[in-house]
């Protein structure tokens, strides 16, 4: 008998996945946890029957999430993740030598210990020296760090649950003075595909609190429409300034300098959608 894992994208789209096995499956305060083995992308993480990452093609979303803004801060050395319990931005956050600390803030204990289990690939960055693992709300911890980071990342969930309170304006504002003067942020905003209002709504709120706003693309097979975009928002550097030089050479899948310039040029309908 087979057995295949469906996880509905929109009301009227879905994607299916040949599954070997559950590797776990539990409730956690906030979510139902669990871990599939699949034939096409390797184990995979859900939270509430939604994918959070794979095995297959994580390296893409955790690459540009974390290389996009650390290489267009000029010396990042604190840094923070909120929510990303799978511990993959932080894997590529420890591969830069300039940070210092790089601080996870994650919600939600059993993420993190189905991750370190199960998805070793991904949590190995946890062990490093340099990273501290706070389980508590990232949005009070935000508001609690001011002037204390030189890049936030928003690793979270979709607008639903717990994460809802990460997509506000406010929080965007807690953000920018949770940041050093040169300060970056950057948030995972959806696909613009299938959530087009979302991802304008966002780079609005975003756009509202910093004075330097950019969306920027990559393709996570995965996700839903396979299109996925990130909004960075800055106080003082733009991504599109950057001398690609000068970029840092990475251990890197995807992410290239080119890719980081190219990440930025987007299809006119994406366009759109961040033209006030």
């Amino acid at each position: 008998m087979e057995l295949w894992f469906t996880e509905k994208q929109t009301d009227h789209v879905g994607i299916t996945l040949k599954t070997q096995r559950t590797l776990m499956r539990q409730e956690s305060q906030y979510q139902e946890v669990a871990v599939i083995d699949t034939k096409q992308f390797d184990r995979v993480l859900l939270l509430d029957g939604v994918i959070q990452t794979t095995i297959g093609d994580e390296f893409v979303y955790h690459e540009m999430i974390a290389h996009v803004p650390l290489n267009t801060h000029p010396n990042p050395r604190r840094v923070a993740v909120i929510g990303g319990g799978d511990g993959g931005s932080i894997r590529e956050i420890v591969k830069h030598d300039s940070v210092e600390k790089a601080v996870l803030v994650e919600i939600d204990e059993q993420v993190i210990k189905a991750s370190r289990q199960y998805l070793p690939e991904l949590s190995s960055g946890l062990d490093d020296e340099r990273v501290e693992v706070l389980i508590t709300d990232g949005i009070a911890h935000i508001q609690a760090s001011k002037n204390t980071y030189d890049v936030i990342i928003i690793d979270s969930t979709d607008p639903v649950g717990p994460a809802v309170g990460l997509f506000t304006e406010e929080f965007y504002g807690h953000v920018f003075e949770a940041l050093t003067d040169e300060g970056i942020m950057v948030a995972q905003t959806e696909s613009p595909f299938y959530e087009p209002e979302l991802v304008h709504r966002t780079f609005s709120r975003i756009s509202a609190n910093f004075p330097i706003t950019r969306l920027y693309l990559a393709h996570i097979p995965s996700y839903p429409s396979g299109m996925w975009s990130f909004t960075l928002g800055s106080k003082v550097c733009d991504p599109l300034a950057i001398d690609g030089n000068d970029l840092h050479a990475l251990d890197t899948r995807y992410y290239t300098p080119d890719v980081h310039k190219a990440a930025f040029c987007l299809p006119k309908f994406v366009q759109k959608l961040v033209t006030p």
